[in-house]
């Protein structure tokens, strides 16, 4: 990998505009306009923080460790004040959103605030940050939907709010809601154990029980992760048909399951961590480009 390329996936930059593409992807269909750039800031910066975090206070053994493990050994300072800049920038943007908007932010709905506080706290909890809390990152067969949840509130959930927020209007599509919430739950969880496919041996060190140390490679592949794409790629389709979607809307949306179900048959062999990082992490854009493009041709 080149410099660039390293950047972006190991410094989890990359991260930060999947994020955006979620949030376009749910505006787009849920026929929503889009947020502020304030928003689309504060939405790029925290994700990679957050992703940051784990890597930055781990102890690297420059002996054992993994390659992005050692890019953050060697480019620790970097790091450091990269993290600093955009927690202090999205502690400036926070405020400026509150102050613009502190009256619609107290009359928000007690659901919304329902939601917020879960996703804060299930945030929390997968780093154990809460004195005397769990560590769900230490839960194996938990961590994957821990992760596909909070990703999935924010693809779907965060830009509701905020559009709720910004213009004081609401989009009550609750089945179609709830159905993408899903979908990407859904979508993430899966993104999330092929992850833990590269994490496999360090994983069965610890004795930390993910669902490829429990069940092994081969059982993981074609007993979890290709029947949940299989189910998702069926409901998919029928919902698809249910709400009337043009052949063509269905088709684009079909595709980012086909790639996954093609990136998860060939995980039967070891691959780089280049690979990990590009080809998985590049579903989910593939995913977030492929709901734009097809409500592009809505009728």
């Amino acid at each position: 990998m080149n410099k660039g390329l390293r950047l972006l996936f190991f410094g989890n930059y990359f991260v930060g505009f999947l994020a955006i593409a979620f949030n376009l992807e749910a505006s787009a269909q849920l026929h929503m306009p889009h947020n502020s750039l304030q928003y689309y800031a504060l939405l790029f910066m925290l994700p990679i923080v957050y992703y940051t975090y784990a890597y930055q206070h781990q102890s690297i053994d420059p002996v054992k460790a993994d390659p992005r493990s050692r890019w953050y050994a060697k480019h620790r300072q970097f790091i450091q004040y990269s993290q600093a800049i955009m927690i202090g920038l999205s502690a400036i943007i926070s405020v400026d959103l509150f102050v613009t908007y502190a009256n619609r932010l107290l009359h928000l709905p007690l659901i919304s605030w329902i939601f917020l506080a879960v996703i804060l706290i299930t945030a929390t909890l997968y780093y154990g940050l809460l004195p005397g809390a769990l560590n769900l990152r230490n839960v194996g067969w938990l961590k994957a939907f821990v992760i596909g949840f909070v990703w999935a509130c924010c693809a779907n959930l965060a830009p509701m709010m905020m559009t709720h927020i910004e213009t004081g209007n609401a989009y009550p599509d609750a089945v179609l809601w709830v159905f993408l919430f899903v979908k990407n739950w859904m979508f993430c969880t899966v993104n999330a154990i092929m992850f833990d496919v590269k994490d496999y041996p360090s994983d069965a060190n610890v004795q930390l029980k993910t669902f490829v140390v429990r069940f092994g490679l081969r059982r993981t592949i074609f007993f979890i992760l290709m029947p949940l794409l299989a189910i998702g790629l069926f409901a998919l389709i029928c919902f698809a048909l249910y709400r009337g979607l043009l052949p063509l809307q269905i088709l684009i949306n079909c595709i980012p399951f086909l790639l996954m179900i093609y990136v998860v048959y060939t995980m039967r062999k070891r691959h780089s961590l280049v690979y990990y990082l590009i080809l998985i992490d590049g579903a989910l854009l593939v995913k977030a480009i492929c709901g734009i493009v097809a409500m592009s041709f809505a009728k």
